[in-house]
């Protein structure tokens, strides 16, 4: 079938068994960025600014890479998401000083974009591949994280360490599983 001939949905299907891989890397970067908050909650908010940012950067190099491959034009919301999420690593590590409150607004609002996109992602695929539950409940997940930080940005630092841990070791591990089910799908 020519690519003129396909359907969205095909050819979102074709993209996201192409670039299962980015997802993976997304996953392990927010798993192992989830077990460094938890290993050192002591850390303090300055330092954990600038592993989010580092996390953030990756996250959305990865994105960004994938819109590319994919074709701009088709997945610019990947693109836009990449690019967000790079500016928002860039902010944290560029000003990791910046209060706690400023912090928590970054990040609940990055949050907040990436669930969206990934519901809107899943909905879009939700024919053509099996269990995009789970891209759906990453991203439910990540609006909740993102509304629960821009509800109570006062919450205490290690609270704060620790709600965005968790966040990272479930959001990791979901995208890590959707990405071998992805990988499977491709070899189908």
């Amino acid at each position: 079938m020519a690519a003129a001939d396909a359907s969205p949905d095909t050819i979102i299907e074709q993209f996201l068994t192409v670039t299962w891989w980015a997802m993976l890397l997304r996953g392990i970067a927010a798993v192992l960025f989830g077990i460094l908050s938890f290993a050192w909650p002591e850390i303090s908010l300055q330092t954990l600014m600038i592993v989010f940012g580092v996390y953030v950067i990756m996250d959305g190099a990865f994105l960004v890479g994938a819109a590319f491959k994919g074709g701009v034009s088709r997945y610019w919301l990947l693109l836009l998401n990449g690019v967000l999420g790079i500016g928002a690593g860039v902010i944290a590590m560029a000003w990791p000083g910046l209060t706690a409150i400023v912090l928590v607004f970054v990040i609940g609002w990055w949050a907040i974009f990436s669930g969206i996109v990934a519901i809107v992602l899943a909905i879009r695929v939700r024919r053509e591949i099996e269990n995009e539950w789970l891209l759906i409940l990453s991203g439910i997940l990540s609006v909740l994280f993102g509304a629960a930080l821009l509800i109570a940005p006062g919450a205490g630092a290690l609270a704060l360490i620790w709600l965005i841990a968790l966040w990272a070791l479930v959001f990791g591990a979901l995208m890590i599983v959707l990405a071998f089910r992805l990988r499977k799908l491709r070899t189908l």
